[in-house]
């Protein structure tokens, strides 16, 4: 099969003819018919991630045609078409068993543990407790950030902030996450005020259903949002891992208010200063999240069939899998509007 090879960090990908995923077991082989590429590639690629050693195949967010099926595989056969949350459960352990995979132990990434989907071909350990049966008229390009973009944004908003109609809801940077929770957001009945510094993906996040939006680098984010509210978000969501997101996202919530980190941070913003004295005076609450068990797939299709969200409309580029690395290279900063998805891979 062919594959987007990382020989280097920053450096571009090789395509190079590689051998076919071997099936596991207790898993499947898929073709894959879409991938995004995906901010959490990108630190994989420049060497942020200690779990990525050269030469491997990047790539976790995608859905596939199921082509090949382990003997201890039960539940899918060839030709099914399926989607995978990011982070892979063993299924057996007490935070699988009660519903919480995405905290197992012994977990696998595709694209940071084993092999990802930046190739014709993918091995998909446990696929009778980590895949989802994909619905059909889903067009394949839209289903590939569901992998990881949206099914962030929808635990983080149903599962972990327990967002509610009516509720203000402040997402801090317009990234693919960030998009996929101004989406959602809108959809749950939340009043959503998107939060950015470039004008294009502003724009983009009024398109999407922003209600409203704030340029951080004209205001203080965390002010604006105090006043628009009339007292602050209920629920606060950073999506870039920075910082300077995170302070403004503390400051922008009202008494009693909920902070849920999703970007993921990494080097200097590991450790942020903490506006402590906002968490104790207005007895706010901080939660991280991390992908989405594959359980709630169900969930998440009938909220975006209900309320007729297309997630095509956060694809900015369908692209081959040769111009992966120019897609990677663009997140260097964050300009870019909209999201990169790998649809052609010969």
């Amino acid at each position: 099969m062919k594959a987007a090879l990382l020989q280097a960090y920053n450096s571009p990908l090789i395509i190079e003819d590689v051998k076919d995923p071997e099936t596991p077991k207790n898993g499947v082989t898929l073709s894959v018919l879409a991938c995004g590429v995906c901010r959490s590639d990108w630190h994989a690629w420049t060497g942020a991630d200690p779990d990525v050693e050269a030469p491997f195949i990047l790539g976790h967010e995608f859905c596939g045609v199921v082509e090949e099926v382990g003997s201890d595989c039960h539940d899918w056969k060839v030709g099914d078409r399926v989607i995978a949350p990011f982070v892979l459960g063993c299924g057996t352990c007490p935070a699988c068993s009660s519903g919480e995979a995405t905290t197992c132990s012994t977990q696998e990434v595709p694209g940071f543990t084993i092999p990802g989907a930046f190739a014709e071909m993918i091995g998909v350990p446990r696929a009778d407790f980590n895949l989802a049966h994909l619905p059909a008229g889903l067009d394949p390009s839209a289903a590939a950030g569901l992998g990881c973009r949206v099914t962030t944004a929808f635990r983080a908003l149903v599962d972990r902030a327990c967002i509610r109609p009516g509720e203000w809801l402040a997402v801090h940077g317009c990234g693919g996450v960030g998009l996929s929770a101004i989406m959602l957001g809108r959809a749950l009945g939340a009043q959503v005020v998107a939060v950015d510094i470039m004008p294009e993906k502003l724009g983009l996040a009024r398109q999407l259903g922003a209600h409203y939006t704030v340029n951080a680098a004209e205001t203080d984010a965390g002010e604006a949002i105090c006043e628009l509210t009339k007292g602050g978000a209920h629920v606060s969501v950073e999506a870039l891992g920075i910082s300077a997101t995170f302070e403004a996202s503390i400051k922008s919530l009202r008494p009693l208010g909920r902070h849920v980190q999703i970007g993921m941070p990494t080097g200097k913003d590991e450790r942020p200063e903490l506006p402590l004295n906002l968490v104790y005076s207005r007895q706010l609450s901080l939660h991280g999240t991390r992908g989405m068990p594959a359980h709630r797939f169900p969930d998440l299709f009938s909220l975006l069939e209900a309320s007729n969200i297309d997630p095509l409309a956060m694809v900015t580029q369908q692209i081959a899998l040769d111009q992966a690395s120019n897609a990677l290279a663009a997140l260097n900063d964050y300009t870019g509007a909209g999201i990169a998805v790998i649809n052609r891979f010969k």
